[in-house]
C-alpha cells in the first residue's frame, strides 16, 4: 500500500514539472515573435524635423525680415543637392518654433543631414555657429535647438578695417606737408608702408567758416575709407561725423552721418564728395604720383 502511495506521488511531481518547463518558443536563444504595434514602431521613418530657433542677444529683427530654413544634405557625395525640405517666410519675433517636413523615402542612411537658418534684416545677415544635425544615429528630430548670430555687415566690416589701420599707423613711415590757399589753410601727414600710401591725416581750417580733421585710408592708390570731423574751430567738439567707405569693387558699404549721438544715413552724394577729397589730397601730398 505504501509503494502505492509513493508512485502516485512521483507521477504527480513529474506533472508538475512538465506545467512549469518552458515553451520551446522560449528556450535559450530564441525570442517570442514581436506584436503587429511594436513592429509598425520599429519601422516607422520620422518624417520632419521640428525645434527652437533664437537669437542671440535677444535681437528683434524688423519688420522686412526673412528667415530660410533648409534641411540639407551636406555630406561629400551630395554638395549642390537640392534640399530635403525648404521654407522661406517673414522672420517675426524671436525665440520661435519651427517644423520642416520631409519624404522619408529620399533619405539616405549613411548621409548627414542639418537644419540650416538664415535670417536676413537688410544689409544685416545673422547666422548658426554651430551645426544641427538631424536624422543621423544619435541626433534629435524634435527639440532641435538652433542659435543665430549677427555677422558683420559690410559697412561694419570696413569701419573695423579702418580702425585697425589706424592702429598700426605709428609702425608706419611719415613726411608732412602744408598748403596755403585763398580761402582755407591745409597741412598733413602721409603714412606710408612698403614705399604705398596707406593712411593721409589732414586738417583744414577754413576760418569762420569751420574746420575738418579728415582720415583717409587707401588700398592700392584708391580710398577705400574715409572719416570726417567737421567743427566750428581746431580744438572744438566735432558738430558732425561723416563716414564712407568701399569695397574692392568700388561699391558703397559705409555711410554714416553721427550728429551727436544720432547716426544716420550718410547721403551718397556726400560720400562721394569724400572719395573725391580723398583723392585730390592723395594726389598734392604725394607730388601727383599717387604713391
Amino acid at each position: 500500500m505504501r509503494k502505492t502511495v509513493l508512485s502516485l506521488m512521483s507521477v504527480a511531481a513529474l506533472g508538475l514539472a512538465g506545467c512549469n518547463a518552458p515553451h520551446p518558443s522560449q528556450q535559450a536563444g530564441t525570442e517570442a515573435p514581436a506584436s503587429a504595434d511594436t513592429a509598425a514602431v520599429a519601422n516607422k521613418v520620422a518624417n520632419e524635423v521640428s525645434g527652437t530657433i533664437s537669437v542671440r542677444g535677444a535681437v528683434q529683427p524688423s519688420a522686412d525680415a526673412t528667415l530660410v530654413l533648409n534641411l540639407v544634405d551636406v555630406s561629400a557625395n551630395a554638395v549642390g543637392s537640392a534640399p530635403l525640405a525648404s521654407k522661406t517666410a517673414p522672420a517675426g519675433t524671436f525665440p520661435q518654433s519651427f517644423k520642416l517636413t520631409f519624404n522619408p523615402a529620399e533619405v539616405k542612411p549613411d548621409d548627414l543631414y542639418v537644419v540650416q537658418a538664415i535670417l536676413t534684416d537688410g544689409e544685416r545677415h545673422y547666422s548658426m555657429p554651430m551645426q544641427a544635425p538631424v536624422l543621423a544615429k544619435g541626433s534629435k528630430n524634435d527639440g532641435v535647438m538652433i542659435e543665430l548670430v549677427a555677422e558683420q555687415t559690410p559697412g561694419e566690416k570696413v569701419l573695423a578695417d579702418f580702425g585697425a589701420e589706424q592702429k598700426l599707423l605709428g609702425g608706419m613711415k611719415i613726411s608732412h606737408g602744408t598748403k596755403l590757399e585763398k580761402d582755407d589753410s591745409r597741412g598733413w601727414q602721409l603714412f606710408r608702408e612698403a614705399g604705398e600710401v596707406k593712411f593721409i591725416r589732414e586738417e583744414v581750417d577754413y576760418g569762420d567758416k569751420g574746420y575738418t580733421s579728415t582720415d583717409y585710408a587707401y588700398k592700392g592708390g584708391k580710398p577705400w575709407a574715409v572719416v570726417q570731423e567737421t567743427k566750428s574751430s581746431r580744438d572744438a567738439k566735432p558738430s558732425a561725423i561723416d563716414r564712407a567707405g568701399w569695397t574692392d569693387d568700388g561699391a558703397l558699404v559705409l555711410k554714416q552721418h553721427q550728429v551727436g549721438g544720432d547716426v544716420q544715413a550718410l547721403d551718397p552724394g556726400a560720400a562721394e564728395k569724400l572719395k573725391k577729397q580723398a583723392v585730390e589730397i592723395l594726389s598734392v601730398a604725394t607730388g601727383g604720383k599717387n604713391k
